[in-house]
């Protein structure tokens, strides 16, 4: 279609070598141009002057990945304050896609920006990268940590979500993964910033498999336009997401198998007004059937109820099966799949999920969840919206 063809063709690099990508999609840390505050005495000082000493010698021009932050600590330096850079980034990079953007002045002119598929040799061209985006998607990004890792070196782990505008059903394309940024010793200027991603192994430019890894995420995934419980994507690998879910309330049954039905009409009753006040409460989105043991051998089904409702203030279900319960949430693995969710499809995905935990050294809890969120009667199978979750213990992001 004309979109995705025009998406590729943003996509692809330039042919002269020389020439600079104009190409749209990357991720981490530069945006709309912005000055830092003034100096204590007053005065409005450049980003060099706000985090280090002053120098009028230029850094010359960078290599390729590996030397990037080798060449930055060849000759003389000045004091840099790399506590203070740290802690401007965390005040500076969350301003990435707002109207106030970026303190450009932090940057060499001819700071060098990498990720997979993008490559910009200035802060000018990543500028206008930045501006393309906030115009083709809506990108929500999160800054998780900032933390020094070299002499002049600083990494910063992220998560961005991006709505691609341009198609009808409007793809959500997710990426996480850490920025090396480079600081150059002789003006405390960041001078490289290079993106790689969670998702992909290969992350030098020009990546055939983060090109691929974009065209897999504008598939076509049927989501009802319902609340559903809230959560943050910490990451996601080629294989699955890892999310941090806030607490929820289900209204919950017994079931019989994890891709089955029974018990649904139970909880769907509590919610259409069997209950102790006769009260409707609003649909939400996915079904969860859940086992706590890995033979599937003691089934629930649940629904979520809205988030604005307290187990306080709910009313008794009628029914002596029907039970209200508080998820604390916490951070679960999940997989997404489309289809017809049969009982071997279901158990295979969350056999999968669990050996690629465990290859990626996670400890996954016992059971799993398998999470609806489509009406089957109603949904084509290939546009369904499935995810099967396995809950994770101790998981940290590093």
């Amino acid at each position: 279609m004309a979109t995705a063809a025009h998406l590729a063709h943003r996509f692809l690099p330039p042919s002269p070598p020389h020439r600079r990508s104009t190409s749209f999609l990357s991720t981490a840390a530069s945006k709309a141009p912005r000055h830092l505050p003034a100096s204590s005495n007053g005065s409005r000082s450049s980003g060099l002057q706000a985090l280090s000493s002053k120098s009028s010698t230029k850094w010359p021009l960078l290599g390729v990945r590996a030397s990037l932050v080798e060449q930055q600590e060849q000759g003389s330096s000045t004091n840099v304050d790399m506590n203070r850079m740290v802690q401007f980034l965390y005040e500076d990079l969350p301003h990435l896609f707002d109207d106030q953007g970026i303190d450009r002045t932090a940057y060499d002119e001819l700071v060098k920006f990498r990720d997979p598929i993008t490559k910009h040799d200035s802060i000018d061209g990543y500028l206008l990268n930045i501006a393309l985006l906030k115009v083709l998607f809506k990108p929500d990004f999160k800054l998780h940590w900032v933390k020094q890792t070299g002499p002049y070196e600083i990494t910063t782990r992220w998560t961005m979500v991006m709505t691609f505008m341009l198609l009808p059903w409007k793809p959500e394309l997710v990426f996480t993964g850490t920025s090396v940024m480079g600081v150059n010793p002789k003006n405390g200027k960041f001078c490289s910033h290079v993106d790689y991603w969670d998702s992909i192994e290969n992350n030098e430019y020009f990546s055939v498999e983060g090109l691929i890894d974009v065209f897999k995420q504008l598939r076509y995934y049927k989501t009802p336009d319902l609340e559903t419980p809230k959560y943050e994507i910490l990451k996601r690998t080629a294989n699955y997401e890892v999310r941090k879910y806030a607490p929820y309330v289900v209204v919950e049954t017994n079931g019989d198998k994890l891709s089955g039905s029974r018990g649904f009409n139970n909880v769907a009753g509590f919610i259409f007004g069997k209950n102790s006040k006769q009260e409707k409460i609003a649909m939400t989105t996915p079904v969860f059937t859940q086992t706590t043991d890995t033979e599937a051998s003691n089934v629930s089904i649940q629904i979520v109820l809205p988030s604005d409702k307290e187990m306080s203030s709910l009313p008794v279900p009628t029914e002596e099966a029907v039970a209200l319960r508080k998820v604390q949430g916490g951070i679960a693995a999940v997989t997404k799949f489309s289809g017809k969710a049969t009982e071997d499809v279901v158990r295979e995905k969350a056999q999968i999920l669990r050996s690629s935990l465990v290859k990626d050294g996670l400890v996954p809890k016992a059971g799993c969840s398998f999470a609806r969120y489509n009406d089957p009667g109603r949904t084509w199978s290939f546009t369904m919206r499935n995810e099967v979750l396995i809950w994770l213990e101790d998981f940290a992001l590093d």
